[in-house]
């Protein structure tokens, strides 16, 4: 930008406009308790010229140093809590009051799901990448250490309800997630400014389903701030301190971690016992590799370095590590000079749900590639092996927790990295019990896991097949039990129980096949509930089941990618909806195309798609009947020529039409 003090006109000498050419500069500091924006006017090429300089100080930032002296916080004054809630019930909105109320974030109107720093969460309006906040609360002439930590790591959680729509489905897994951790509860009630609240019922809702006291219940409105300090108090009232000691030797736990291009992985780390100083060396207890502590600090949200992270205490650690796998979420660390006993540590996340991934073009392989490599090292969670298709080309095969997780990896692929990839339908991991000893000596092991159907083993070398089940929870107003319970029966569920959560909304229990319900079950219990119905879902294990390998053939020849496990109660109908679906999807050709679904060596469900066909007996204008039939026959001859030598092409969109979605 440039700064003229005159304008031009014929009497300006070009002298003058060069001696008074001046070049503005828009500059940003940063001091310990504010940013300063500077206005800086320089010559544009006479050095010597003074410069001028104005200041512009802008919001005031959070009111601590670059280093927090930690040890003034004993774990007398530390407290830890995360908040657990159904969808749009308002989790990410609480959040934001409470660091405002903190002094972590200046107090503006723009403040809209702060820890929501992805583009797919502000989109859809959930939280998929968890996040850690450290806030600094005085009560009652102490100042406390208040952690929010979006996982189990935290002694309480804060259940959050919406008034509205009171308890739903997720609601009530979460609690009991929390009630087996043994954490504390604290009920919370959002959104009560809205019209239609009704606080009475909600509290009636969870005194019935939980067994806590309507009495403890806090009543607020996150939107509007009303009572969010209550909530403050009472986690420090409420909630006992951390029990660890920094007398004890140093052991921390790894609950977190993302990668970071320029220093590799930032370790998020709750501090079980003794102390951590940067440049101390540390071990990891899953891997056995040590490494140098190069920076160490608090989340408020945004990182602020220390120089030392005291037992109870949450924070980051940046030690050299390379990859996000070096980071495992459960690992313990301790220093290198006092050997400790690990940590129980998480259960390994389990994948569920597997797809297929592909890029449209094959030329955007290493491009594809390069993105996957990047997304997984921030989502430890995905599996990832490699796979290749006749009809697809070169891939992946990938692991998912569930089939939102599987939509976010890929809408994060389209946002973050402008990648266009073709997904397959998503399949379950079912197991097989082998019975011939060749396969048992060669997997080394009598039961196997199969996550791709291609690859699942005939009949005659297995002694049972095992499919995945999961607990279902549906909470429902009680005019749509009926057609709920309709649904449920057609997907092979199995009722456990049903209860009223009051007068007008029920609570009913299933145990379903994962199968039958990871594509399109939550669509239509939406569509048939007019979307009042909530549901939710956890692993129940393995369960014995008469499952079978379905092929789909095309003109005899099967195709990989449509292979199918299914139910043989459901084979043909299956089948027969596949062959439909595929008729329609694939474009005619020179010759006739036959459809067709199988079992083994039996073809259960046939379509055919008709040859272009040219009229040979357009020219006959009447003559011997014979001559039309040697033309005719002459024709078929060739049609049959060609359907050996011609190979049918599967259009990639035809994949994502016919198995995208099941036939409701």
């Amino acid at each position: 930008m440039q700064l003229s003090l005159i304008k031009h006109q014929g009497c300006a000498t070009p002298f003058l406009r060069h001696l008074l050419d001046f070049r503005v500069y828009q500059t940003r500091q940063r001091s310990q308790c504010c940013k300063i924006a500077c206005t800086v006017i320089r010559h544009r090429w006479m050095k010597r010229v003074p410069v001028f300089c104005t200041h512009n100080t802008t919001n005031k930032m959070i009111s601590t140093q670059e280093n927090i002296d930690m040890s003034k916080f004993p774990v007398e004054r530390i407290r830890n809590f995360s908040i657990i809630a159904h969808i749009d019930h308002g989790k990410s909105t609480l959040a934001d009051r409470l660091l405002e109320l903190t002094g972590a974030i200046a107090t503006t109107d723009k403040n809209k799901q702060v820890l929501d720093k992805l583009q797919v969460e502000r989109e859809r309006g959930i939280t998929v990448k968890a996040q850690t906040a450290s806030l600094f609360y005085k009560y009652q002439g102490q100042t406390y250490l208040l952690n929010l930590i979006d996982t189990p790591v935290s002694s309480v959680s804060l259940m959050c309800s919406c008034v509205d729509q009171g308890i739903q489905a997720q609601t009530v897994a979460n609690f009991y997630l929390a009630f087996e951790a043994q954490l504390t509860i604290i009920p919370v009630i959002n959104k009560i400014d809205l019209k239609n609240a009704d606080p009475e019922r909600v509290e009636k809702q969870i005194e019935k389903v939980f067994d806590i006291p309507s009495e403890e219940c806090i009543r607020i409105s996150a939107k509007l701030g009303t009572n969010v300090e209550q909530v403050l108090q009472e986690v420090v009232k409420r909630l006992p301190p951390p029990t660890f000691k920094k007398e004890d030797p140093f052991k921390a736990l790894v609950f977190d971690s993302n990668f970071d291009h320029y220093r590799g992985v930032v370790a998020n780390i709750a501090l079980f016992g003794g102390y951590l100083s940067k440049g101390d060396r540390i071990i990891s207890a899953y891997l056995g590799k040590s490494y140098e502590v190069n920076e160490l600090g608090l989340l408020r949200p945004d990182e602020h370095p220390t120089d030392r992270l005291y037992a109870g205490q949450v924070g980051y650690v940046i030690a050299g590590m390379k990859e996000v796998k070096e980071a495992q979420i459960g690992d313990t660390l301790y220093h290198q000079k006092h050997l400790v006993e690990a940590l129980p540590g998480f259960k390994p996340a389990k994948a569920m749900v597997f797809a297929g991934m592909y890029p449209m073009d094959q030329s955007d392989y290493s491009a594809l590639r390069s993105a996957v490599e990047k997304l997984t090292l921030n989502d430890s969670s995905v599996t990832v092996q490699r796979d290749s298709s006749l009809a697809l080309g070169a891939g992946w095969r990938l692991g998912f927790l569930g089939l939102l997780h599987m939509e976010v990896f890929n809408q994060r692929l389209e946002q973050e990295y402008n990648a266009s990839v073709i997904v397959t339908a998503p399949t379950v991991p079912y197991k097989a019990i082998l019975s011939s000893a060749k396969l048992i000596k060669e997997h080394g092991k009598e039961e196997i896991t199969i996550v791709n159907p291609a690859q699942f083993p005939d009949r005659s070398v297995v002694k049972e097949y095992l499919e995945p089940m999961v607990m279902g929870t549906i909470i429902t107003p009680d005019d749509y039990i009926g057609k709920i319970m309709s649904i449920c029966l057609n997907r092979r569920a199995v009722q456990k129980n049903m209860v009223y959560i009051d007068d007008h909304r029920v609570m009913m229990k299933y145990l379903f096949p994962l199968n039958e319900i990871v594509v399109d079950f939550y669509d239509l219990l939406k569509s048939m509930s007019s979307g009042y119905a909530s549901f939710d879902y956890e692993d129940a294990g393995y369960q014995a089941a008469h499952v079978i390998k379905m092929d789909i053939l095309l003109n005899g020849k099967p195709v990989e990618e449509l292979t199918t496990i299914v139910h043989k109660d459901r084979a043909y109908s299956a089948g027969k909806a596949m062959c439909e679906r595929l008729q329609d999807a694939i474009p005619r050709q020179m010759f006739e195309i036959a459809v067709q679904a199988a079992i083994g060596s039996k073809v259960i469900a046939r379509e055919t798609i008709k040859a272009y066909k040219k009229n040979v007996l357009a020219k006959c204008y009447g003559g011997d009947v014979t001559r039309k039939m040697k033309l005719l026959k002459k024709q078929a001859e060739g049609k049959k020529k060609m359907r050996y030598i011609g190979t049918v092409q599967v259009p990639k969109d035809a994949f994502i039409n016919v198995l995208k979605r099941k036939d409701k």
